[in-house]
């Protein structure tokens, strides 16, 4: 356990996976916590699961996609608890399965939006929030994809790559000023966003023997990376890219 009293936690897509998992986690651990997703009520089921479980949440609908829902939502953190201590930008999408060559513009343009743009509008809202307590930790939520290709998925695959450069050069920017920036890189997560697939057992099966460990990680075991990283036991970590990937990149 780590101790988030007297602290603010900020996570986006947390409607439900590993969003979801995120908030509960630094709730449990004290923090108070901005729950946030376009889908209202699984935000809202976030933020009840929270307070059953006696912590402190509060919804806000924001499209991160769009720079002033995301100048908006840092505020409303700053309006409901006074400051912000720790962020998780998690929202993201898969997009469309096709090759290059015949990628749609528009599904393109999608998923560069939420997965790549929508991190950089949430940090560029959040830093200056941290930097008047004097620090703070970010987390962004990016993916074995963001270390290897994968066929028929050109926009995740290179949004994920640019968010990790993105992590990278703000956790340079910031590090004098005690904001410490990292990334994260599931592998094949059992949330939600894998749903479409469950209903083709041999697909799923391929999918689960992609990972030397033979399974499919669960949210929490995500979260808890991002509890470390969001901790003074990782006070000298930043910068960092970490794999939570059952040995995916491994091989």
């Amino acid at each position: 356990m780590y101790d988030f009293r007297g602290r603010v936690a900020l996570v986006t897509g947390a409607s439900s996976g590993i969003g979801r998992a995120v908030a509960q986690l630094y709730a449990q651990n004290g923090a108070k916590v901005v729950v946030s997703d376009v889908n209202d009520e699984g935000g809202a089921e976030t933020v009840r699961l929270i307070e059953q479980a006696g912590g402190e949440a509060a919804y806000f609908h924001a499209d991160v996609s769009d720079p002033q829902a995301c100048e908006a939502l840092v505020q409303f953190a700053l309006d409901r608890y006074g400051r912000l201590d720790f962020a998780c930008n998690n929202a993201g999408i898969a997009g469309e399965s096709n090759p290059t060559g015949s990628y749609s513009i528009e599904g393109w343009k999608k998923v560069i939006d939420i997965n790549l743009n929508g991190v950089f509008y949430c940090m560029r809202y959040e830093i200056p929030a941290m930097l008047k307590n004097g620090g703070g930790s970010i987390v962004n939520m990016a993916s074995i994809l963001g270390q290897v290709g994968f066929a028929n998925a050109p926009a995740y695959v290179t949004a994920k790559h640019g968010l990790i450069g993105l992590t990278r050069n703000a956790a340079i920017e910031y590090a004098k000023s005690n904001i410490r920036v990292n990334s994260i890189g599931p592998a094949f997560i059992k949330t939600p966003l894998l749903a479409p697939l469950e209903s083709d057992p041999n697909l799923m099966n391929m999918i689960v023997a992609l990972h030397p460990i033979g399974r499919l990680g669960q949210p929490e075991e995500v979260a808890e990376l991002v509890m470390w990283l969001s901790s003074e036991k990782a006070s000298f970590v930043t910068g960092s890219y970490y794999a939570v990937d059952g040995g995916y990149l491994a091989q």
